[in-house]
C-alpha cells in the first residue's frame, strides 16, 4: 500500500501508526461523503456520521510557517506547482510546530455507532479516505492543520512581492508600493532637483559615418549618401520647440 502512495501520504500513515491508528485495518461500510476543514475530518459512512479532529495551528502559527516557506524560493516553487517538498516538513519542526501528527493528544475521535472499540470499523474506514486523499492533493494534510490550498497559495504569492530587500541596509521599497512610478524618471540622486547636465550634441549623421561601406548601390549613389536627407528630416522633426 505504501509503496505506491508519494512520501507525504507514506509519511502520514507512520504517524498516524505511531500514535496507535493501523493501516489498513478491518473497515466497516462504505464512505459516503468525506468533508475536511480546519482541525477536523467529518464523514458519513452508512447511518453513522464519523468525525476525526486534528489540532489545527492558529494566525499567528501560519504567519510564521508562511514566512519560513517563503524564505526558501525552491520551495515556494514546488507548493505553487501543487508539489509537496520534502524540506516542508523539517521547516515546520524548525518551528516546533509538527507537520504530521506527533501525538495522540493531538488526534480526536468520535463515531455515532455503538461499538466500544476505538477506532472502530467506521473510523478505520475513513482512515483510509483520508489517507487517498491526502495521497491525490498533499494540500489537504495542510488543511487540516489549517490552512487550505488557495489560502496558503494567495499568501506565499503575496509574501513573494512584499518581500523585504536581503540588505538590512537596503531601505529600497517594494515592487508593489512603485509601480504606479515605476517607470516614470525622477529627480536624479544628489542632485537636490538641479536641471540635469546638458548632453554632448552629436551631428544627426554621425551614425551614418560609422556604418561600414554597403556592398550595393542605388541609381550609383551610396546608400549613406541616400539616408543622410532622412536623418536629418527626423533629426529636425524630434527637436525640441521653443
Amino acid at each position: 500500500m505504501t509503496e505506491q502512495l508519494p512520501w507525504w501520504a507514506t509519511r502520514f500513515i507512520r504517524a498516524l501508526t505511531a500514535i496507535g491508528v493501523t493501516l489498513p485495518a478491518p473497515a466497516s461500510g462504505r464512505v459516503e461523503s468525506l468533508a475536511i476543514g480546519a482541525g477536523r475530518v467529518d464523514a458519513e459512512v452508512g447511518p453513522h456520521r464519523v468525525r476525526i479532529g486534528l489540532t489545527a495551528f492558529g494566525k499567528k502559527d501560519w504567519a510564521a510557517i508562511t514566512h519560513a516557506l517563503a524564505a526558501k524560493a525552491s520551495t515556494t516553487v514546488l507548493l505553487l506547482r501543487g508539489e509537496l517538498p520534502r524540506d516542508v516538513e523539517e521547516t515546520f519542526k524548525a518551528l516546533r510546530l509538527p507537520l504530521f501528527p506527533s501525538s495522540a493528544r493531538e488526534v480526536s475521535l468520535d463515531c455515532t455507532c455503538p461499538d466500544e472499540e476505538v477506532p472502530c470499523g467506521h473510523l478505520n474506514a475513513v482512515f483510509s479516505a483520508l489517507v487517498a486523499r491526502v495521497g491525490e492533493d498533499p494540500f489537504t494534510i495542510l488543511a487540516l492543520r489549517g490552512r487550505d490550498r488557495e489560502a496558503l497559495l494567495e499568501e506565499l504569492k503575496h509574501r513573494l512581492m512584499s518581500a523585504e530587500p536581503l540588505d538590512p541596509d537596503d531601505r529600497s521599497p517594494a515592487l508593489t508600493e512603485v509601480m504606479d512610478t515605476f517607470f516614470t524618471c525622477g529627480e536624479a540622486p544628489g542632485l537636490a532637483g538641479a536641471a540635469p547636465l546638458p548632453s554632448p550634441r552629436t551631428m544627426f549623421d554621425e551614425l551614418l559615418g560609422q556604418v561600414p561601406p554597403f556592398a550595393i548601390k542605388v541609381g550609383g549613389e551610396e546608400v549613406t549618401d541616400l539616408l543622410r536627407p532622412v536623418y536629418q528630416a527626423l533629426a529636425g522633426a524630434l527637436a525640441p520647440r521653443r
